[in-house]
């Protein structure tokens, strides 16, 4: 188990302290009880015992939302709408250039990744 620190995003406010086995990496969805949060930094704090440095807590900066329901695994990463498509920006952050407010079903502008 790992202690986990949940900080704002930009302004570092802590939100929440758990214990967790697998701490998630940036672009992950993390749901606590109702709450659900998007991870966007990972940092690392140590702490200096008997001369060594050993890994203290891990420090998320996340942005409470809601996983969007056309999120999706693709290539061992989460993306919004249609990662086939050539103008998705396959982030969790932004689903496409022309149409980011989506949804990607239906679009006219749906072209092939090459």
């Amino acid at each position: 188990m790992m202690r986990v620190e949940l900080r704002q995003a930009g302004t570092d406010q802590l939100l929440e302290q758990l214990e967790l086995d697998e701490v998630p990496f940036p672009g992950r969805w993390l749901a606590v009880g109702e709450r659900s949060f998007l991870v966007m930094q990972r940092h690392h704090r140590y702490q200096l015992r008997n001369g060594l440095y050993e890994l203290e807590t891990v420090a998320l900066q996340v942005k409470a939302e809601h996983q969007p329901a056309e999120a999706r695994l693709w290539q061992g990463r989460w993306v919004i709408g249609d990662p086939n498509c050539r103008f998705n920006a396959r982030t969790p952050l932004l689903r496409c250039a022309v149409l980011p407010e989506g949804p990607c079903l239906r679009c006219g502008h749906f072209e092939p990744a090459s």
